[in-house]
């Protein structure tokens, strides 16, 4: 058996909490206040969004890689479970944009709002077919849809490697990403507009290329296997590319706060610094900050592995969606064509966006520890049972983020 490799995961409430780190700084970036200014790829050109699916694919391989080489169906069926799941949160929030934040677009004329679901307005019927297939995704209601894709695949992959390793998949990922950046996105695009008749733009399906994040989710994914085994290929990276890498990641703040000239900025070098499509400049960036991050961990962790960052992270699904409700009442609050909410308003709306995301964290968690609580009553009331061998190797159903594997589980 091949479970031997893949103990069960402990605890790693640090986890919880760096990915409520990326929680609060992603609000903070989309909030309509000065903040967005300061925390937008501060270091180098690093983003939140990047943070959270990397962090979020981590977790999901830690929590089922396990399982996935005893029991793959059951994987598959816990796996398409949550993707359906996070699909239904998805249709309720775009239920919500689509009656309540479109009605107040059209009755007050507020350019923020319009300008989000301009094409919802002006075509109702294909946006919200379109919608429904997960083609046509509004701004700010583009990151659950890409987390459903990729959250439906997971099993696939899983079981694969658990099979045959994963050289075989972190190559054919390198090769999407190498594809996604000469134009596969718009091909695919044009293929399904043809197939279902719905003249979505390219523009109006959301901001990511799947095709080049899903190499961010592949490795968060190759990543997790790894911490499973106690085998994180990090640690073998001797110090002198650690400090290697710390020269690029200097070189990269450097161009990301013009320090560097007029050659060497964001503008100048465009689509190799895409956040989009992850370019390939990105890449690297990326990588070094991987590198030197997880070299600085011992010192990085005990400063993030503090609340409310934990107790967001457990609930990072409601949490997220809290976040775009907070986001969308900031937006409604602009005026004319200002970008931006400043003094009393600015300094209100982060208190109660905060205030509102805590709440909405707390109530969750605690509903998690009832029923975990009542689970286990209830197993101590039912009669012992010979255990099958099945049973003596599968996991215990994590619920995403948190239900028997609390801070292993993703949302």
């Amino acid at each position: 058996m091949l479970n031997a490799h893949f103990p069960k995961p402990q605890r790693r409430p640090e986890l919880d909490a760096l990915r409520g780190l990326f929680l609060v700084w992603m609000t903070l970036t989309h909030l309509p206040t000065r903040f967005s200014d300061f925390v937008n790829q501060p270091i180098g050109f690093v983003s939140s969004a990047e943070g959270f699916v990397f962090l979020s694919a981590l977790l999901v391989s830690r929590v089922y890689i396990r399982q996935a080489e005893s029991d793959g169906l059951a994987v598959r069926a816990k796996l398409w479970k949550r993707s359906l799941r996070v699909y239904a949160y998805h249709l309720l929030m775009l239920a919500l944009a689509f009656t309540v934040a479109a009605a107040y677009a059209v009755t007050t004329h507020r350019a923020a709002i319009n300008n989000l679901l301009d094409f919802y307005l002006a075509h109702p019927v294909v946006a919200i077919v379109g919608s429904v297939l997960l083609l046509y995704c509004p701004p700010l209601l583009d990151i659950l849809p890409m987390y459903v894709i990729f959250l439906f695949f997971t099993p696939i992959v899983l079981s694969s490697a658990a099979r045959r390793g994963w050289g075989r998949i972190l190559g054919v990922s390198g090769v999407f990403w190498l594809f996604a950046q000469f134009g596969l996105r718009d091909l695919v695009h044009n293929i399904i507009v043809r197939v279902t008749h719905l003249p979505i733009p390219l523009q109006e399906t959301g901001a990511f290329n799947l095709f080049a994040w899903q190499a961010v989710w592949i490795v968060g994914l190759w990543l997790g296997a790894k911490s499973a085994q106690d085998d994180v290929p990090l640690k073998r990276i001797p110090g002198y590319v650690v400090a290697i890498c710390a020269m690029i990641c200097l070189f990269f703040i450097g161009i990301r706060h013009e320090w560097l000239g007029p050659h060497l900025t964001q503008q100048a070098l465009g689509m190799k610094l895409d956040k989009w499509q992850i370019g390939p400049l990105r890449v690297i960036n990326l990588v070094t900050f991987t590198i030197v991050f997880y070299w600085l961990r011992r010192y990085i962790l005990p400063v993030v592995n503090i609340e409310p960052f934990r107790t967001l992270g457990k609930a990072s699904l409601h949490v997220f969606c809290a976040h775009v409700f907070f986001v969308f009442v900031g937006l409604a609050l602009l005026y004319n064509e200002v970008p931006q909410l400043h003094g009393w308003p600015a300094i209100s709306l982060l208190i109660a966006t905060f205030a509102g995301l805590v709440l909405v964290a707390v109530r969750e968690v605690r509903k998690q520890r009832a029923e975990r609580a009542k689970a286990a009553a209830e197993r101590k009331t039912m009669p012992p049972q010979a255990p099958s061998s099945i049973q003596l190797l599968a996991e215990p159903e994590p619920l995403v983020p948190l239900q028997k594997q609390p801070s292993e589980a993703c949302q």
